[in-house]
């Protein structure tokens, strides 16, 4: 344990990071155990207050969650009703369809929804004020050297940006794909990158989506059209990274042309307008998810290729299990940060996450080519997929989060 420090204020859980997911952590925690038990949220970009212009796939496990801590009526989303799949070739004239989805996973529950992330953040901030987390507009510097952290009673030593001085049972890293909390931990992470970019834009169109899903696998990576409140819909559209940063480049008339291409005009006219943003697209597994006193959750553990819409639900399964495993241990009398508890988190959701990332990666590296072998091969098993109802319904909840262990915020139970 590091010396004490005058002016130091102690928190039993600190949470680097005030994203989606950090600060769903910080919600369920204190629900979970009460106004005793103290959690903080530390991160610049609070200052800064929304500004994120994209949205997000909410599956029906993680809509549980937000509505179980209270954020889910606070917001306004759009279910995703049916969804369908294509697999074509930019110029050709049709694009069959070979997989659909389409029900409920339970009666009234859509498998998922749109959710606008400015919205979302703003709720969940307002909640995280009202259970009382401390909330710091200030960056986590790296771990100051500590030795004996697992010892019983031991704590972390942290230094804010800011200049405060805070000593916690446990640091979270909710930092983002960049960690540095895993870095400064000395947590190696292992990956590569696709040589491929996600624009990722809002349209506008003229006839309503009925709430439908579209994703056209085409040799360049996946074009998704996701649908959004009102007649709109969310883009994300996969290019080698190059062609990427052109298309976003373009003048209007003739990144509308291109979208056009892609789009198709079965909604009429089209009008981009959100921003264009432009993201690499990678996979990146840290190596632990857990170092002394550390644990990391989010993009600061796994960053997923987005094919199957699965990054912030992996991260909010991420939050609602290591929540899960705080409250059990601080309610068993145990050492919330301690090792033996942070494994029993890693246990948890290592081998969940590591699947998650070769199935993504498989059907990125199926998908986005110009084989025509290939694209026979999968399209033949698009169709058999199609044909067999129970094994559908077997990737409906899958996709949902309702298979396996399942946390139980998830399962819209409260801790």
């Amino acid at each position: 344990m590091t010396p004490g420090r005058d002016n130091e204020t102690h928190v039993d859980v600190l949470i680097a990071g005030a994203g989606i997911v950090g600060l769903t952590l910080a919600i369920a925690l204190r629900q979970g155990l009460g106004s005793s038990f103290s959690v903080a949220v530390a991160d610049p970009s609070l200052a800064r207050g929304g500004t994120d212009g994209r949205a997000t796939a909410v599956v029906a496990a993680a809509r549980r969650l937000l509505a179980t801590i209270g954020v889910w009526d606070a917001i306004s989303a759009q279910p995703i009703l049916d969804m369908v799949v294509t697999d074509s070739a930019l110029d050709d004239t049709l694009r069959p369809t070979f997989l659909t989805f389409a029900g409920d996973v339970e009666p009234g529950e859509p498998f998922g929804h749109m959710v606008e992330n400015a919205p979302l953040m703003a709720a969940l901030l307002a909640k995280a004020r009202a259970e009382g987390v401390a909330l710091y507009e200030a960056a986590v510097r790296p771990l100051l050297d500590a030795t004996e952290r697992d010892a019983p009673g031991s704590l972390l030593d942290v230094e804010l940006s800011s200049g405060d001085l805070l000593a916690t049972t446990l640091l979270v890293g909710a930092d983002g794909a960049h960690s540095d909390i895993r870095r400064s931990a000395g947590i190696a992470v292992h990956g590569w990158h696709y040589g491929q970019s996600a624009i990722v834009t809002t349209v506008s169109h003229e006839r309503d989506h009925g709430g439908r899903a579209e994703e056209h696998f085409l040799p360049a990576g996946p074009f998704a059209i996701l649908p959004l409140t009102g007649r709109r819909s969310s883009i994300v559209w996969t290019e080698e990274t190059r062609e990427a940063q052109r298309l976003a480049a373009l003048p209007d008339h003739a990144f509308h042309s291109e979208l056009e291409r892609r789009f198709g005009l079965h909604l009429g006219e089209l009008e981009a307008v959100g921003g264009r943003h432009v993201h690499p697209l990678g996979l990146w597994m840290a190596r632990s998810f857990i170092s002394d006193r550390v644990a990391l959750i989010g993009d600061a553990a796994h960053v997923i290729h987005p094919i199957a819409g699965q990054g912030l639900n992996m991260g909010l399964k991420d939050a609602a299990a290591l929540a899960e495993v705080i409250v059990d241990a601080v309610r068993l009398g145990l050492d919330p940060g301690s090792f033996a508890v942070l494994e029993r988190y890693q246990r948890w959701r290592r081998f969940d996450t590591m699947a998650m990332g070769a199935a993504t990666d498989g059907l990125n590296r199926l998908f986005s080519n110009a084989s025509d072998v290939l694209r026979l091969a999968r399209d033949i098993g698009l169709g058999l997929v199609d044909r067999l109802p129970a094994l559908k319904q077997l990737c409906i909840r899958e996709a949902a989060g309702l298979l396996g262990e399942t946390p139980k915020l998830l399962r819209g139970e409260a801790l």
